[in-house]
């Protein structure tokens, strides 16, 4: 598989790096378009990949042209591109806000892919939501999904609105995790753990608990129970969020995500 890459920012590097480090693609066989010549120095450099400054010679020999660009830019890529993309050449697009119709319409394409990836995939830990238009083959598909699972898990859905619910919850749901990571990190200070024994515990503490839960077959709600006694230390945290109303803090923050997701899509 011949990849091309337009842009070398930390998310197309992720993608790109797992792709070689899951023997998906051969470095010889990927090429960054990236406008910053540092940048492009610090990919080869890394990879032993190919790079360039230039949109149009990055997808001459491509079979898949991967769009990691900023949402901004995605009109002036566009208008370069437009017309230049054979038929057979699969376009996957990870640019938050772009719909499959803006980018079809856009790049004069109809075999078009659109992602909601997000940043665990930096680590090989992502969970990827995507869908596609009706004109991308099955082997095209299949193309897609062994790009996303190099980054962690995909999940495809026949539904394009399902990638603003996906933003909501994977795509925005890190820095939901890291918020509460944070809040338990001051608590541990306040009870005398060093800064260093703070981030240590929590972090590993919110590792295992993911890895547990992923892995059990339990539901959430049996886990939570297991670790829960009766008139214990858990219960009385437990109790403490309940009183907060953190159950209906989590979701109405989610569905704010959501409602914004979809504000920005129609812009």
């Amino acid at each position: 598989m011949n990849i091309a890459f337009i842009g070398g920012g930390n998310m197309g590097e992720a993608i790109l790096g797992a792709l070689i480090q899951k023997n998906i693609c051969p470095p010889q066989n990927i090429t960054v378009s990236e406008i910053k010549a540092e940048r492009r120095t610090y990919l080869e450099t890394s990879y032993g990949i190919k790079t360039t400054a230039s949109n149009p010679d990055a997808i001459k020999s491509a079979e898949v042209v991967l769009l990691a660009i900023k949402p901004q830019n995605l009109p002036e890529l566009s208008a370069e591109l437009k017309g230049k993309l054979a038929d057979k050449q699969l376009v996957i697009s990870i640019i938050a806000g772009a719909t499959l119709s803006k980018l079809s319409g856009g790049l004069a394409h109809k075999a078009v892919v659109r992602v909601m990836p997000n940043t665990p995939a930096m680590i090989g830990m992502g969970m990827s939501v995507w869908t596609a238009l009706p004109s991308v083959s099955p082997a095209q598909k299949d193309q897609a999904k062994a790009i996303l699972s190099a980054m962690g898990k995909e999940i495809y859905t026949g539904k394009e609105t399902m990638l603003d619910a996906a933003t909501a919850i994977s795509g925005s749901g890190p820095a939901y995790f890291f918020l509460f990571m944070e809040g338990l990190e001051k608590a541990a200070l306040e009870m005398g753990f060093t800064p260093e024994e703070a981030s240590i515990l929590v972090s590993q503490t919110a590792a295992g608990s993911a890895i547990y839960a992923g892995k059990s077959g339990l539901a959430l709600t049996q886990l939570r129970k297991n670790v829960t006694s009766p008139g214990g230390t858990t219960a009385e945290a437990i109790k403490a969020f309940e009183e907060a109303g953190l159950e209906a803090t989590i979701i109405k923050a989610a569905k704010a995500a959501f409602n914004r997701s979809v504000e920005l899509g129609k812009g």
